[in-house]
C-alpha cells in the first residue's frame, strides 16, 4: 500500500503451507513452532528472504557423470561432501551476480535439510529427530574455475562460494512426512527451468543415501548444530547443465549469461526463481613463486 510502513523482515509465511516458515537466521530455528503459533504476516507484499542464514553448509555430491571410466568404487562406501561458503546466501528472488573470472556459470537443483538439534555421532535414526524441515538448495557453480581448482587434487574453492540460493521457504519435517517412502526416502517431484524452458526433472527419492543417513555421516567424530544446512547433492536427468554436457558432449543448453532467469521447484516446497546479472571483475593476484625444496 502507498505510503505505508514496509513490514519487518523475520517472518512471512504462505497462507496454503501453514508450516512453511521463514526464519532470519539459525537462533530462530528452535523458535519454529511457535512462529507457527504466533502473529505472522501475510504473504502477499512481502520479500522473501533466504529461510535461514546458515553457520555450515554441507554440500553432498551427486553421481559423477563420466561415461568413460564409470563411477568409483569409493564412491558407493560413504557420502562424498564439501563445505561450501555460508557467507553467500541469496534469497528465492535475488539477482545473481557472475562470480569474477568465470565465463562458464552453472546451477543446481538440490534440496537442503536444515539441522535444527545439535548432535553428535548420531545414527540415521536419531539423526531424524535432529532435521527441523527442507528448503529448495541452488548450489551456483562457476564450472571453469571449479575445473582448475579441483586438478590440484582439493575441493571446490572459488568455484563455488560466490552465491548459494535458499528458499522460499523452511518447511517442517512433519509436513513433508507423506511424500516418504519404504525405504526412507522423499518422492518428491524436482523440476528446473532456464528462461522458462524445463530442461531437468527428476525424483529426490533417487538419492544415494537419505538426508538421515547423510547427516548421521556428517556427524561422525564432530558436531552438527541448529543451523547446519546439509544439500542433497545434483538431481539427475538435467539438474545441472554439467551433466547435459557430458551427456551430449557439448555445452548444450550454454553456460548461464546475464540475464537468464533459473527457476527451480521442489514438490512440496516451492520454487526459488534468480536472474544472472554481471559481476565485479576479478581483483588480481600474481601468480605464486617458483621455489626450490631446498631449506638453509
Amino acid at each position: 500500500m502507498p505510503g505505508s510502513v514496509p513490514p519487518p523482515p523475520p517472518a512471512a509465511v504462505d497462507a496454503s503451507t501453514p508450516s512453511a516458515v521463514a526464519v532470519s537466521g539459525p537462533a530462530h530455528l528452535l523458535r519454529v513452532t511457535l512462529l507457527m503459533a504466533g502473529s505472522c504476516l501475510p504473504i502477499l507484499g512481502a520479500v522473501l528472504i533466504a529461510p535461514v542464514l546458515p553457520k555450515m553448509q554441507d554440500h553432498f555430491a551427486s553421481v559423477p557423470v563420466d561415461g568413460a571410466a564409470g563411477v568409483p568404487e569409493r564412491w558407493y562406501a560413504a557420502p562424498t561432501f564439501y563445505f561450501a561458503s555460508p557467507y553467500a546466501v541469496y534469497g528465492p528472488n535475488d539477482d545473481i551476480p557472475v562470480p569474477p573470472g568465470s565465463s562458464v556459470l552453472d546451477f543446481e537443483l538440490e534440496v537442503a535439510a536444515v539441522i535444527g538439534k545439535e548432535g553428535r555421532n548420531l545414527t540415521p535414526e536419531q539423526a531424524r529427530d535432529h532435521i527441523v524441515g527442507y528448503t529448495v538448495f541452488n548450489d551456483w557453480s562457476a564450472r571453469d574455475l571449479q575445473s582448475a581448482e579441483m586438478k590440484v587434487g582439493l575441493g571446490p574453492c572459488k568455484g563455488k562460494d560466490t552465491a548459494t540460493t535458499l528458499g522460499p521457504y523452511l518447511v517442517t519435517a512433519d509436513e513433508l512426512a507423506k511424500y516418504r517412502d519404504t525405504d526412507g526416502f522423499l518422492r518428491l517431484a524436482l523440476t528446473a527451468e532456464i528462461n522458462g524452458k524445463v530442461v531437468g526433472k527428476d525424483l529426490l527419492s533417487n538419492m544415494s543415501w537419505t538426508f538421515e543417513e547423510m547427516a548421521a555421516y556428517a556427524s561422525r567424530g564432530t558436531v552438527v548444530r541448529p543451523g547446519d544446512v546439509l544439500g542433497s547433492g545434483t538431481c539427475g536427468n538435467g539438474g545441472c547443465l554439467a551433466e547435459l554436457w557430458g551427456v551430449r558432449g557439448e555445452q548444450s543448453p550454454p553456460p548461464l549469461k546475464p540475464g537468464d532467469t533459473v527457476t527451480l521447484t521442489v514438490e512440496g516446497i516451492g520454487s526459488v526463481s534468480n536472474t544472472v546479472v554481471a559481476g565485479p571483475d576479478p581483483m588480481s593476484i600474481p601468480v605464486a613463486r617458483r621455489r626450490t625444496r631446498e631449506r638453509p
